[in-house]
């Protein structure tokens, strides 16, 4: 009997003294790892970069061109006009939602190089939702950019590089036998 009520006492010791260290402002929920997990998920999805989550084929493709024309600087008149006139004759936009598109392009783009860099990242979520049809358009959209004002630059080409082998494979038909 003895030994029940030394282990009901340090029982209540025990729950008295998490109630003071939450009375205190220490929470010791913190340290549950699958709540720990759970909240992680839940900041990086909000506090993150929208450009990692994007899932609509048409977005990515905007943000991509947008991405295309900064390469090598400050998007020029001549791109900033070829961007829009395709996105009214690709996306059959209005005039006014494809420069609210291309302005809402430019202000997550940013100066451009996570983008670049990250190239597998962003077309992760919309990867599987683009068709055959429109991952070729985007590509060749991309290309009329790059080529927009002549040549495309060396960093323009990388880019379109590491466009193409992201694309690329989801175009090709699986085998028959996979």
């Amino acid at each position: 009997m003895h030994i029940v009520l030394g282990i009901l006492g340090a029982i209540v010791t025990i729950l008295i003294l998490l109630k003071r260290l939450a009375d205190a402002g220490i929470d010791l929920g913190g340290l549950n790892p699958v709540l720990w997990h759970r909240r992680r998920q839940w900041r990086q999805r909000y506090q993150g970069n929208p450009i990692f989550a994007m899932d609509k084929p048409m977005e990515v493709t905007a943000l991509l061109m947008a991405a295309m024309a900064k390469a090598d600087g400050d998007i020029t008149t001549e791109q900033k006009q070829l961007i829009l006139s395709l996105f009214e004759e690709e996306f059959h936009l209005s005039r006014r939602d494809a420069s609210g598109l291309l302005t809402m392009s430019a202000h997550l783009l940013g100066d451009g190089r996570e983008v670049r860099e990250k190239v597998s990242r962003v077309l992760a979520p919309s990867r599987a939702n683009f068709t055959p049809e429109q991952a070729e358009s985007a590509l060749s959209l991309l290309q009329r950019v790059a080529d927009c004002e002549g040549e495309p630059s060396e960093l323009q080409r990388e880019f379109m590089q590491a466009l193409e082998a992201k694309l690329r494979p989801h175009l090709e038909p699986a085998p028959k036998w996979a």
